[in-house]
């Protein structure tokens, strides 16, 4: 079997919201929404205080809480572990926004741009009404990796099929691959790594991992 997911190293993460432009630029999210967030958080207290950046967003759940909910059947979860949304037959419900642990979903009901919208310009011309009035969220750059046989390449290893935020990202902090394959990226780092995943005790086995310190 396959089982995409994410990890994120925090030990190198630093705040710098890159991964949330390239996530925007390859979705061409509107204004305000954003699929993958960089959250800042103070822990300690003065004068032994830290600072860390955790990138969040759809956890690609092995029990997605989303899908339970969905009354039209428009969430799913693939057999290689992502979650997604069928635009053609969502009905803009909320209800897998409501039941998400994690925030990780949107809903826009007008169509809306940075620079006027005009449609000389690149963010309208790349506006998709698909996803007006519909949930939508981080997909892992599905069609991405979707792509990966028929080109012979490998998501996590071939960037033209890895998600564009674990591209983007200058420090290295995101990885991206196949946690059933034992030999895989991800497996080693979540071998060689102590980490924790978010809400795991919800039980929604979130495919979102973040690594703290050596194993």
């Amino acid at each position: 079997m396959t089982r995409y997911v994410m990890v994120v190293d925090l030990r190198r993460c630093i705040g710098c919201q890159t991964c949330t432009a390239a996530c925007r630029h390859a979705n061409a999210t509107p204004p305000g929404v954003q699929w993958r967030k960089v959250l800042d958080v103070e822990t300690g207290e003065f004068p032994d205080v830290q600072r860390s950046f955790v990138p969040v967003g759809c956890m690609h759940c092995g029990n997605p809480p989303c899908v339970e909910v969905c009354p039209s059947q428009a969430t799913k979860k693939r057999a290689d572990g992502l979650v997604t949304i069928d635009y053609d037959i969502c009905i803009g419900c909320s209800y897998c926004a409501v039941a998400c642990p994690y925030d990780a979903r949107e809903i826009v009901h007008r169509m809306d741009f940075a620079y006027n919208g005009t449609a000389s310009t690149s963010e309208a011309m790349r506006a998709d009404p698909a996803r007006i009035n519909v949930a939508t969220k981080c997909t892992f750059c599905v069609g991405r990796v979707d792509s990966a046989d028929a080109k012979g390449l490998k998501p996590g290893i071939d960037p033209e099929v890895t998600p564009a935020c674990v591209n983007s990202c200058i420090t290295s902090a995101l990885s991206f691959g196949d946690r059933d394959d034992a030999n895989s990226n991800v497996s080693t780092l979540l071998r060689e790594n102590q980490h924790f995943r978010m809400h795991e005790e919800l039980g929604t086995d979130p495919g979102l991992y973040y690594l703290w310190d050596k194993e």
